[in-house]
């Protein structure tokens, strides 16, 4: 079931509906896949290499087109309420760019993009510590 993944990624749901009354467009595209090739086309577009990946639902179903931020030994976070879209992508990206370049995950909120602002949903501690 679990397969190697890459230390620092933004992670996907891939399975996650496109409206509150829709899995996917006309085209059988579930929103998660649509926001993955949205993020993917940004990602494209910028100098740095940013890992992005798919996985199957991450379990925040009530806070559609979900994407999970994560980085070996950084606090990570889920966040929701996403369209696909090319903006929301560009927020996701640069919020990601400050993440990598914080020490412990935490980016100031001075920091982050108007796109990811109330989009936040959980936070984790690394493996072995707790936020203090």
């Amino acid at each position: 079931m679990l397969k190697p993944a890459s230390d620092a990624a933004i992670v996907v749901c891939s399975t996650c509906r496109l409206t509150e009354t829709g899995r996917e467009n006309e085209e059988g595209k579930s929103g998660g896949a649509l926001l993955a090739e949205a993020i993917r086309a940004e990602a494209a577009r910028r100098p740095e290499s940013i890992a992005i990946e798919d996985m199957p639902c991450l379990f925040a179903c009530q806070r559609w087109c979900a994407v999970h931020l994560r980085a070996e030994g950084k606090i990570s976070y889920v966040l929701g309420d996403f369209k696909p879209t090319a903006e929301a992508a560009a927020a996701i990206l640069d919020y990601f760019q400050h993440y990598l370049a914080s020490e412990q995950g935490v980016v100031p909120y001075k920091n982050w993009p108007e796109g990811v602002k109330g989009h936040f949903i959980t936070r984790s501690p690394p493996s072995g510590k707790v936020v203090g």
